[in-house]
């Protein structure tokens, strides 16, 4: 028995909850799944600000940790998933949420590749050096500062050594995680001259490769190949093929 007009699937519906469900996918959590091909490689992005305990007014772009760290849990215990590419534009923000996503990339057992395009600022450098291998495109920048707090604060002298520490945490993560020594980091953080009304220095693509922060300079094809060679250096020998979206 045919069918009824009422009964009758309707293709352009499907197309149109489709398209929505990834419209909101992009804007809740910055993610799309919209390649059809089927990738062994998990994208994140982190972009704006990086939003912690406080809540940033609407019209400020944000990355929200309580989004970011489910999403590397989730891809760390998928068997699918072989390797994670994590792409930086942010001008920094929170530093304890920055450090919290900077520690868990750094924890991951699988190959994990950081790239920076447009800036890699303040609180994104330890997120930017957390990586197995980091790249810097070559007009991105990164800013690096002393900690700074927002709002009113308490002159009292646990003050200025709850920064110092903040400080001292952030300086040997970077340390740890890079091949920039302690007192060059230390001297760029305290230039004075480089920011107006500040101090501080911004460094820029092959910059950030000589002082020892990042690794090299490139983009998103250097950035895959270099992600899908380790994923094939961890496969045991004999083991076939690479899986789909694998860049040779």
């Amino acid at each position: 028995m045919p069918l009824s007009n009422e009964q009758q699937p309707d293709p352009a519906a499907d197309e149109k909850k489709k398209n929505s469900t990834i419209v909101e996918t992009i804007q809740q959590l910055g993610q799309t799944t919209t390649p059809v091909a089927e990738s062994n490689i998990h994208c994140m992005t982190i972009i704006g600000q990086i939003e912690g305990h406080i809540v940033l007014p609407p019209q400020n772009k944000t990355t929200k940790y309580e989004h970011l760290i489910p999403q590397l849990v989730a891809a760390e215990q998928n068997a699918k998933i072989e390797g994670i590419l994590i792409v930086l534009n942010t001008v920094g923000g929170d530093v304890e949420a920055g450090l919290a996503i900077a520690e868990i990339i750094a924890s991951l057992s699988k190959p994990t590749v950081t790239l920076v395009l447009g800036g890699g600022h303040s609180i994104g450098v330890p997120i930017a050096v957390a990586g197995d291998m980091s790249f810097i495109a070559a007009t991105a920048t990164m800013t690096i500062h002393p900690i700074r707090l927002n709002g009113l604060v308490i002159g009292v002298p646990q003050t200025f050594e709850y920064l110092d520490k903040m400080q001292e945490r952030v300086v040997r993560f970077v340390t740890m995680h890079s091949n920039v020594t302690e007192e060059t980091f230390k001297d760029l953080m305290f230039k004075t001259g480089e920011l107006t009304r500040d101090i501080g220095t911004t460094v820029i693509g092959s910059d950030a490769v000589k002082h020892g922060l990042i690794d090299s300079v490139g983009g998103l094809g250097e950035a895959l190949k270099e992600l899908n060679r380790r994923i094939a250096e961890r496969k045991p020998a004999g083991a076939g093929q690479p899986g789909p979206g694998v860049y040779n």
